[in-house]
Parts: C-alpha cells; structure tokens; sequence
C-alpha cells in the first residue's frame, strides 16, 4: 500500500477556454502527484486522470515555457518502443487515435483532449519511482510535442498520469489491485492511496458496480470508469425523470464516467433541465438569478447568480443527491456554486451551478467531476470491478512541534500555574478578612443589643420605684 500526499492546482480565469462545442476536462483545477522517473531519477508532477489511460511526460527539452520537462537522453533506463512491438500493435487499441510507425520505425502516439488540447510522441519504458515503490520499464508517453490553450498553467505539471481501465494505464501497469483517493473541500490538499485501502478511520463504503459493454459502440469508452446513473435528487425531493433516460442507447451514448480529469459535472439535456428547475424553485427566496443570456461558463453552466460582494457566506441551500445504483453521491453547500473569477456585476460577484449541460458541448455522456468528488473517499476496485463511496472530510495534519515550541508552552503552562495559585492565596486571604471583620462587626452588634436590653432594663427599674 502507497500513501501519497496529492496537490489541487488552480488555473486563473484568464486561461479558462470559452469554446461553446469543448469539454473543459484539463482546465480551471487539476490533481497533481510528484514522483521520480528514470536513472538516475528526476523529479516530475503529473496531473491524476481517471478518464485517460496513457501516462505521458514531455521530453521537449528545448521549450524554455516547460522548464519541468523529462530529459530521455539523462535516463541510462530509458528505451523507446518500436512500432513492431506487441505493445505498440496490440496494447493501443484503445488509444481514441490509433498508434502509427515513424520514420525511425517508432511507436508513434497523439493524444486529442476535448479542451482542444493535444500531445504527440513517441511510447517508451523506463523506471517509475512513486513511494517506496519501484517498477521497471513502465510504458509511457514521451511527448516532444505538445498544444495547450492554457500553456503557461499547465507548464507546472510534467505530465499526465492515465489511471482508467485500460492495459497501459498507470495503475494496470503497476499492478494494484484498486485504488483511492481523497479531495479536501477546504484547502488544496488530497490524499492518494494505491492499494488496499486499510485505515482504520475509514468509514463503510457503499459501492456501486462499474458497467462495461464488450461490443465496441461509437460513443462508448470501455476503459472509462463507468457507473449506472439511476436518478437526482433535490433535497430529499426524487426528481420526476424515467430511468431509461440514464441507460447507454444503441450508439454507447448516454453512459455516465466518473472522470478526475473533469472539475465540474456534466449532465445530459433533459435530466440538466429537470434539475436546474427544481434548485431554481428551491432557492427562489434566498437567491438573485443574474438575467444575462449571454453569460454562459465554460460554454454548459448557464445558471448563474448574483451574490452582493459584501456577502461572506453563501444562503443555506438544499443538497443535490447523485443517485447511483448502490451508492449516492451528495452535494451540498458552496460545492453548489463557483464563484467565477473576475467576473462582477455592480456590487454582485457571480456564482454559478456546478452542473452543466452537456448538451451545449456536444457530449454524448454524463460526467462526474472532482469538484463533486471533494470531502468524499473514492475507490476504484479494479479485482471486484466497483466503486466505492464514503463521506469523509480530509483534514490538514497540524505541523509537528519543535522541541523549544514544547518548552516555551511548558513554561507558559507553569507561569500560568503560579499565577492561579497566587490568585488562590490572594482569594483565600480576602477571605478570612472579610471573615474577621464580619466577626468583628457581629462582636460589636452584640455588644450595642446587650447595653441597649442593660438600659432597657434599668428604665424599667426606675419606673417601678416611682410607682
């Protein structure tokens, strides 16, 4: 079993495409890990992703915007693929680009992304270092060419770490037998675990069996992490939707993937229509909707709302409930809306629903992003074919304290004991002299009672004698 520690990485507005027809899977947030490829190694980030299965690195050296790159030529471990190879001729059946022979007689692969990114190289092995866990000629991507619309952000990662189903995946490759991992939803941390996932903390999982289709079908991915949608729910209200609306059609379209690759989540039309209406209804009272047609983001997320920019928190608001079979997936709070960077009205800043419609992208798919996943345990158990889902909230280890921390706190502690036990004798002398002169005061009252009965008794001596 592998712990890692696992980094959220926000992208600027700036860089977001806007694109009406492009699924944003590698843009605004991404899953970052660090490990060591090669020999002698050196150190890469790559960017997790369920939803693609060749991991990569970018070898183009001479490209000063990606100072992260992986230097092949520094690696005595590193070997290219041929292209008569059985991995390159059996293996890349999956690839959404068949792989191709190059002039050197290379294994040749290109990569399509559906933010209109791409990479394109040659496959080849060498030593992953991921741990304490070493494993001998991986193979992987070595890309020395590559577009992005968001270049500069995605310069930071070295690559991308392919974690679906697939025979090349990184977690096919390494072994593993399932895999987890954890996103906070309060600061930019995680947890990744590959392996068993025995902590004791952990709480029961609900699991939900992943759904494969043998024939191959235009719009279906059989390496994705596929689950059965069964329904929604706002609050604890069921939405009015038939179940064969969630079912995979003839062509494949229609499954729903669970995809780290992805922020947010992506729902077809008519079941994205039926919930934008129901949470519209629920939050009449305690939300503006911004009436602007045109403001659309990320090209699918088309309710959006006008928040006062003096407003720190958000209105209570109902959860939304993704129903799978077996397992639910609950949302709730400011996981609900995103606030869009820059973007202000008058004295408003604009928040936007967290479900897009898919529809608008031209997605034949219901997509469960990692904005969704946040404060939930996701494993992947790839022996048992299943997911498994658990509410749990990641929380950031407090630093461990210096030894002269320690001390300064014992002292503080003891100072802190002193001055209660003088305020003790303090309290306690205050006491006692307001005992004393409570005593006194007594002392004394008694004293007037006795000569006040002593006169008392002598006027009535006197009187009798004069009678």
């Amino acid at each position: 079993m592998l712990i890692l520690p696992l980094k959220t990485q926000v992208i600027p507005s700036g860089s977001i495409p806007r694109s009406p027809n492009k699924l944003p899977f590698h843009h605004n947030v991404s899953l970052t890990v660090s490990l060591t490829v090669g020999t002698p190694p050196q150190n890469v980030s790559m960017v997790i992703d369920t939803g693609s299965e060749l991991t990569w690195l970018n070898c183009n050296t001479t490209r000063n915007n990606y100072p992260t790159s992986f230097d092949p030529t520094r690696s005595s471990s590193y070997r290219p693929v041929p292209c008569s190879s059985a991995t390159c001729m059996d293996k890349t059946r999956d690839f959404p680009i068949p792989a191709s022979c190059d002039t050197n007689k290379l294994c040749h692969a290109t990569l399509s992304y559906a933010d209109s990114s791409s990479s394109e190289g040659n496959l080849a092995s060498d030593t992953y270092i991921i741990g304490s866990s070493e494993i001998s000629d991986l193979i992987f991507g070595c890309m020395d060419s590559t577009f992005s619309s968001n270049s500069e952000e995605d310069a930071k990662n070295t690559g991308l770490m392919g974690m679906n189903r697939g025979s090349l995946s990184f977690i096919s490759q390494m072994g593993f037998p399932k895999f987890s991992y954890c996103i906070s939803g309060s600061d930019f941390s995680g947890l990744l675990l590959l392996g068993d996932a025995n902590i004791p903390w952990l709480v029961p999982l609900n699991y939900t069996p992943l759904i494969q289709i043998s024939t191959p079908l235009p719009y279906f991915d059989r390496v994705a992490y596929t689950v059965q949608l069964e329904g929604i729910k706002v609050s604890d209200k069921l939405l009015a939707i038939p179940k064969s609306v969630f079912v995979p059609d003839h062509t494949g379209a229609g499954q729903t993937m669970v995809d780290s690759g992805t922020q947010f989540s992506f729902l077809l039309g008519p079941v994205y229509t039926a919930l934008k209406t129901e949470f519209l209804n629920q939050t009449t009272s305690v939300l503006r909707v911004l009436e602007d047609q045109n403001f659309v983001f990320q090209g699918a997320m088309d309710l959006c709302y006008r928040v006062p920019l003096s407003q720190s928190t958000l209105p209570q608001l109902p959860t939304v409930s993704i129903v799978f079979r077996g397992a639910e997936m609950t949302v709730s709070g400011d996981r609900l809306l995103y606030r869009v960077p820059g973007q202000v009205k008058g004295n408003d800043s604009v928040y936007c629903f967290t479900f897009g419609n898919s529809d608008l992208l031209g997605v034949e798919a219901y997509v469960i992003g990692h904005h969704h996943q946040q404060n939930v345990w996701m494993e992947f158990d790839l022996e048992r074919s299943r997911i498994g889902l658990a509410q749990k909230k990641i929380r950031r280890r407090r630093r461990r304290r210096t030894e002269e921390e320690i001390e300064e706190d014992e002292e503080e502690e003891e100072e802190e004991e002193i001055e209660e036990e003088e305020e003790e004798e303090i309290k306690e002398e205050e006491i006692e002299e307001e005992k004393e002169e409570d005593e006194e005061i007594e002392e004394e009252e008694d004293e007037i009672k006795e000569e006040e009965i002593e006169e008392e008794k002598e006027e009535e001596e006197e009187e009798e004698e004069r009678v």
